[in-house]
Order: structure tokens, then sequence, then C-alpha cells
């Protein structure tokens, strides 16, 4: 039976950009600290240090899930909109530099990422 990890990687990066985190209007977010979380077959993920985000603005969810990769996730929930963010409170060993650094979906959250990646 063929492995599913098999040819599946994770790379972290810190680059030296700014990412701004919006919803419905409000700034939720900026850091010049993020961390760029790239993952086979997904888009670039930012996970921000969570004393760049207004956590008062956020309330935490009941769900929780599980990334055979990463670990168990929790999330944070805004106004009427259920689960925007996500955090690994004790990732895996592999990512470990995530650890409580909240990570916004693009498809709720707007970001906003000044400065490029490195090569």
């Amino acid at each position: 039976m063929p492995n599913p990890a098999q040819g599946h990687r994770i790379d972290l990066v810190f680059p030296e950009q700014t990412v701004t985190v919006q919803i419905d209007g409000a700034q939720v977010a900026k850091s010049s600290r993020p961390l760029a979380l790239f993952e086979t077959g997904l888009p670039v993920r930012y996970y921000l240090p969570p004393e760049d985000v207004d956590l008062a603005q956020l309330r935490p969810s009941e769900t929780h899930t599980t990334c055979p990769f990463k670990g168990e996730a929790s999330y944070w929930s805004f106004g009427e909109r259920a689960d925007v963010a996500w955090y690994y409170p004790e990732p895996i060993d592999s990512v470990a530099p995530i650890a409580g650094y909240v990570c916004f979906y693009d498809t709720v959250a707007e970001l906003s990422v000044e400065g490029a990646l490195p090569e």
C-alpha cells in the first residue's frame, strides 16, 4: 500500500514581510514577524505570532481538527463567522516553530502582504 506521506513536504520560512489581516473591514492582525509555511499541494500560509493578532476581536471555537503533518489544531471565530483562523497549541516536532501562531483562512480574511518571499 502506498504511503500517503511520501513526497509530502513542509518548509518553514521567516520572511522579511509584513502581513495585515482584515475581516469584514476590521483589522485583526498586523505582523512584521510572520512565518510562511509551504506545504505540498497547498498555497503558502502565513502564521502570525499571537502577540501580533488582536485576540480581543476573536473568540475560541469548539472546533478541533487533526493534521497528520502538523498535529491537532484549535480554532478562532470572529463575530458571526465561525472558524476564521486556526493554530496548533502543540504541533508535532517537525513544525514546532508554528506553536501558538495564528493562521487565517484567505477565503474569509483579506490578507495584505508587503515584501517578497526569499527565493
